[in-house]
């Protein structure tokens, strides 16, 4: 039986990811009323929603149905998540950068908030708040028993059960902290999607959008690198021999420390750009 403190740290987490970024977006929206936020968040979900789901996650959905490629990913992990890091970098740049341009007539520090708000809210309710969804869908029908009925329907089917069967074993099995810290990531993402975003206009007001790119995609790559690489030391994906091994605990450790470091500098970063924003557009 799944435990009454992870169905509240589910709940704790769906609202941070789902419920929350659209608060926030409704909140900042009545705040700064007339200063053309609504539509700057929702031109920072397009720009994501755009370069990530339709472009860069189909893409690399067919990668993955190529077995030389599922074999380098195996067998070099490194330059592996190194790809990765730096594609999400790149694709979401161009989506920070085309929102910029849009919004390039009336680029205000609070409509560049908004679009940072827009991209990172999205990213939040696709990526983390729909799974848990599905995560309390399945829950409520663990617990009332039609999750059973449902396999067995699906194994008579001659369907293969054993993604549901892996769903079930892990929501029973999990504790409370691992979703609750996927509510944490989320926060401090949308942080780090701010500040990015921040950063892309300003260098787009200042006339130097191929430096606002580049330092996006840099910084961007090397968050995004980071991460999986110390959880590859945990799951022993960078030597075999085991020789770079760490304990998953540690692993965790190590990168919600560096996500909460970057986080933290992100915050001085939209402190600093707020101090430095330009009150007028240059000619």
């Amino acid at each position: 039986m799944i435990q009454t403190s992870v169905i509240t740290a589910v709940c704790v987490t769906l609202f941070i990811s789902f419920i929350f970024p659209l608060i926030l977006y409704i909140l900042y929206g009545i705040k700064n009323k007339g200063q053309g936020v609504w539509t700057a968040w929702l031109l920072g979900a397009a720009g994501f929603f755009v370069m990530q789901i339709i472009i860069r996650v189909p893409i690399l959905s067919l990668l993955s149905l190529s077995q030389s490629f599922l074999d380098f990913a195996t067998k070099h992990y490194v330059p592996y998540c190194l790809i990765l890091a730096l594609s999400a970098g790149l694709f979401e740049a161009a989506g920070r950068y085309a929102v910029a341009k849009i919004m390039s007539k009336r680029l205000t520090f609070r409509r560049s908030v908004a679009a940072g708000l827009g991209h990172g809210g999205i990213e939040a309710i696709l990526i983390v708040g729909m799974t848990y969804v599905n995560n309390l869908v399945y829950i409520f029908m663990i617990r009332t028993g039609t999750f059973d009925r449902m396999v067995e329907q699906t194994a008579q089917l001659g369907v293969d059960t054993s993604a549901l069967l892996t769903v079930k074993h892990t929501l029973e099995a999990s504790g409370p902290a691992i979703y609750y810290l996927a509510g944490y990531e989320r926060l401090l993402t949308m942080i780090f999607h701010v500040a990015l975003s921040l950063l892309v206009c300003y260098f787009v007001r200042k006339k130097m959008d191929f430096c606002g790119i580049a330092l996006c995609v840099a910084l961007h790559g090397l968050v995004d690198f980071v991460a999986p690489l110390i959880n590859g030391m945990a799951q022993g994906y960078l030597s075999p021999g085991g020789s770079y091994t760490i304990p998953q605990s540690t692993a965790y450790i190590l990168i919600y420390g560096f996500l909460t470091l970057v986080a933290a500098l992100s915050i001085a970063g939209i402190l600093l750009l707020k101090k430095r924003w330009p009150e007028e557009m240059p000619s």
